[in-house]
């Protein structure tokens, strides 16, 4: 489902004027050492390579959401395990003029079980690549992987 139909219900009421929204990055791993994989899929609006974002839906949990999405977006069973990073991404606007502000959230998330596969349409790929081989992702995407991948136990927050 690419736009939840909350955002379709605010946008009739607002048309494209500027909308918060909150919104979750699951970076998904398995396995351990030099065999560390990370669930990556392919974005079929950008083509662009990243872990699973989506939105949280009005009174979800963001951790909830964030294994949701990836159930949705990979049909890959995670757990979110720890938040990684908090924090607010620069205004966007989409093709079609809808302009938003994302607060993302940022969680590690455990692999449980399922085979990845593009299953809702908003990617065209999904799979598991090793640590080390990861395929060209953005700058910020990287940074979120980086976030979730480090040890560190509490989150980050941008000042």
């Amino acid at each position: 489902m690419p736009t939840p139909d909350f955002v379709l219900s605010l946008r009739a009421k607002i048309g494209t004027d500027p909308l918060w929204l909150t919104g979750v990055t699951a970076v998904v791993t398995r396995g351990s050492g030099a065999e560390r994989e990370l669930l990556v899929v392919r974005r079929a609006d950008t083509g662009a390579f990243t872990p699973v974002t989506g939105i949280v839906d009005p009174g979800e949990e963001p951790a909830v959401a964030a294994e949701r999405e990836v159930l949705e977006e990979a049909d890959v069973v995670a757990v979110a395990e720890r938040l990684a990073w908090v924090q607010v991404l620069p205004e966007m606007t989409y093709t079609n003029g809808d302009q938003a502000q994302y607060l993302d959230l940022v969680f590690a998330c455990r692999y449980v079980s399922g085979t990845p596969n593009p299953a809702d349409g908003e990617n065209t790929e999904a799979f598991w690549a090793r640590l080390d081989a990861l395929p060209e992702m953005s700058a910020d995407m990287r940074s979120r992987v980086e976030a979730a991948l480090s040890d560190e136990r509490e989150a980050r927050f941008q000042r």
